[in-house]
């Protein structure tokens, strides 16, 4: 058993639709607390929407919430986080929703339409289908009111003093950006 003690901040959070679900940690040591869509949204391929939450949030001074994209959803789907993630400053009031873009590629040879066609399906990010009266691109997802979206993570945000300078410390690395520590781990 660990003697180290879990650093708590307390979050102040309003409830702006009646189905939005208070978070919560699925696990004693998960970083991030699950977050709930309050409504259905159809994404279909090459669109992008935001999905609301329902919640608001007062975080302390000094901290950030950063909502992230849950990882299933990555894996499972063509859906992603336009923004690559959230950024929710301490003095935001707002009801905090996530963003997917579909990147699919997958459409319809024909405009979508109202028709009862048998064949027609949307699937959940959760990879299970559903029939539907409405036709959509192939590669169109729903995601549907009570899904697990998103993670919010808390964390301290310390702002910085730019200080203007002529020269820059040395480090071993120097200026060497994108790919100059390589792919493959050393041998010793």
């Amino acid at each position: 058993m660990s003697t180290w003690i879990r650093n708590k901040v307390p979050v102040k959070i309003k409830r702006l639709h009646p189905d939005a679900v208070i978070p919560r940690y699925a696990t004693e040591g998960a970083a991030g607390f699950d977050l709930v869509a309050v409504e259905d949204i159809i994404i279909t391929p090459g669109e992008t929407k935001k999905v609301p939450l329902g919640l608001a949030f007062e975080i302390p001074e000094g901290y950030v919430m950063y909502v992230c994209m849950r990882s299933g959803i990555a894996l499972k789907t063509k859906l992603r986080q336009p923004n690559g993630i959230g950024v929710i400053d301490s003095d935001y009031r707002g009801e905090v929703a996530m963003m997917f873009d579909n990147i699919s590629q997958e459409s319809l040879s024909r405009p979508v339409e109202l028709r009862n066609v048998h064949n027609n399906y949307l699937t959940g990010i959760d990879n299970v289908t559903e029939r539907t009266l409405l036709r959509y691109p192939h590669g169109t997802y729903i995601i549907r009111k009570g899904d697990r979206i998103a993670q919010g993570v808390i964390a301290e945000a310390p702002q910085a003093i730019f200080v203007e300078v002529d020269e820059l410390g040395e480090t071993e690395r120097g200026d060497g950006g994108f790919g100059s520590t390589g792919v493959k781990e050393d041998a010793e």
